[in-house]
């Protein structure tokens, strides 16, 4: 699921990487209120944080389907995996106090191999620091790293009561791909996904053929 409570869609200057050995690994910059702030992978420190904004997030039922807290411990598989495959990275915005603002990660779609091309996003802001442009930094830095990383098909699932991040990722080019009505049961109400998605490079390995077998999706 993904969270996008601004629609700061400031251009600013970036340093990218140059290409899959580069050795480059932040981004620095300047938000509104003049703090300084890099973009890193995630590290086994900020796990803690990590799961302290995702908590922030369940209260709000507006980025995740999950109703209940969550610990460290509960998460911990989920971010050894992230480590263990680069090509699924997480990525967290720090202040110069070493406090994690905001996280994004890349999923997989589907567990099966020909998705690899393609990845979810996620973005959830630390509720002290929402509507600075964070979300919109986050989610240009993961787009500039998308290729380099194998991916070029990016899905936003996103609740439509989710209006403020629906406008973020249309912002950024992401269109409505499809949507899932009344999947969510969220206690006090029934929510809806919307899939948005933007393709950022078409694969010429990719061609069109009739009389094929339907796919198991």
């Amino acid at each position: 699921m993904s969270l996008g409570d601004e629609q700061d869609n400031k251009q600013d200057n970036r340093t990218q990487f140059k290409g899959k050995k580069s050795t480059t690994k932040m981004y620095r910059a300047k938000i509104v209120s003049g703090t300084k702030y890099s973009i890193v992978k995630a590290q086994a420190l900020d796990l803690e944080q990590i799961v302290k904004i995702y908590n922030q997030s369940i209260l709000t039922k507006k980025a995740t389907a999950d109703l209940t807290p969550v610990s460290i411990k509960d998460r911990q598989v989920w971010f050894d995996t992230h480590q263990q495959r680069p090509e699924r990275p997480i990525y967290v915005i720090k202040n110069q106090d070493d406090q994690v603002m905001a996280w994004g990660c890349f999923s997989d779609v589907k567990d099966r191999s020909a998705y690899h091309i393609s990845a979810e996003i996620s973005i959830y802001v630390h509720s002290s620091f929402q509507r600075r442009g964070l979300a919109s930094h986050l989610l240009q830095w993961m787009l500039d790293q998308a290729p380099e990383l194998g991916i070029y098909n990016i899905l936003a699932l996103i609740f439509a009561h989710n209006e403020p991040s629906l406008a973020l990722f249309s912002n950024f080019g992401f269109t409505i791909w499809g949507k899932l009505p009344q999947v969510c049961d969220m206690q006090t109400f029934i929510a809806d996904i919307v899939i948005m998605g933007k393709q950022l490079a078409a694969s010429t390995n990719i061609v069109d053929a009739e009389g094929v077998e339907p796919i198991n999706h």
